[in-house]
């Protein structure tokens, strides 16, 4: 299990591929949309969040996550108004801003200030291996990413040859650091090149299994 340092107010990790929950995690139907809910029933199934790709919870002890295997999982914690959200952003879900409405989602239902935020990054295909045509690069540029995020080069990750590579990691930091918020960790383990630990659709192909990336409020002085 890949824990995170939230403090003692907020506990967050990512599975390993062997990992056991260590503790029940409410999880989203994801369709690499940008609809972000509130969760505040812990038995709330998959089916009743169809179609969801990021949770806000201000209920201690509900732990939210998402699930990946090369998408971003972005992890947000707010000490202030003690409120948390897991977001899974894949290519799509980053161009559509989606770490974006998740913290707009904070802001309208807790009264979160963005520069109160600490966020994680968590593990995610890396920029040396993933490479796109030039559609989605070009999907960036049209939704105002900075053109510096795709690298014009040659061969990078394993089995690649050339084309166009997106930095999501970088993506994903920008979109939470034009939001305004300052404390941002990315993991910067690459699933892709990872995939002893780490599951990799790319990699190992849509059926293979996937990453939860949780984070819950704990009671304040909590261990794990």
């Amino acid at each position: 299990m890949l824990w995170y340092d939230f403090g003692t107010g907020a506990q967050a990790f990512s599975t390993y591929r062997d990992a056991v929950l260590p503790y029940r995690v409410v999880q989203p139907h994801q369709t690499h949309g940008c609809t972000v809910v509130q969760v505040t029933d812990p038995d709330t199934s998959r089916e009743d969040l169809e179609g969801v790709d990021a949770l806000v919870t201000d209920v201690p002890g509900l732990a939210i996550g998402v699930r990946t295997a090369d998408c971003i999982p972005v992890l947000l914690y707010d000490p202030v108004r003690k409120a948390v959200a897991a977001v899974h952003a894949g290519w799509r879900g980053t161009v559509g801003h989606i770490s974006s409405k998740a913290i707009d989602t904070m802001v309208r239902l807790y009264g979160t200030r963005p520069e109160d935020l600490k966020a994680v990054i968590g593990p995610g295909i890396g920029p040396d291996s993933f490479q796109v045509g030039q559609e989605v690069a070009d999907s960036f540029l049209d939704a105002g990413f900075p053109a510096c995020l795709i690298a014009d080069c040659g061969p990078k990750g394993a089995g690649m040859s050339g084309g166009l590579h997106i930095d999501l990691w970088r993506a994903n930091a920008w979109l939470l650091e034009e939001a305004g918020v300052r404390d941002i960790h990315t993991a910067g383990i690459c699933t892709y090149s990872h995939n002893d630990m780490f599951f990799s659709a790319r990699r190992e192909g849509m059926k293979c299994g996937r990453i939860i990336n949780a984070i819950r409020l704990t009671a304040g002085t909590e261990g794990r």
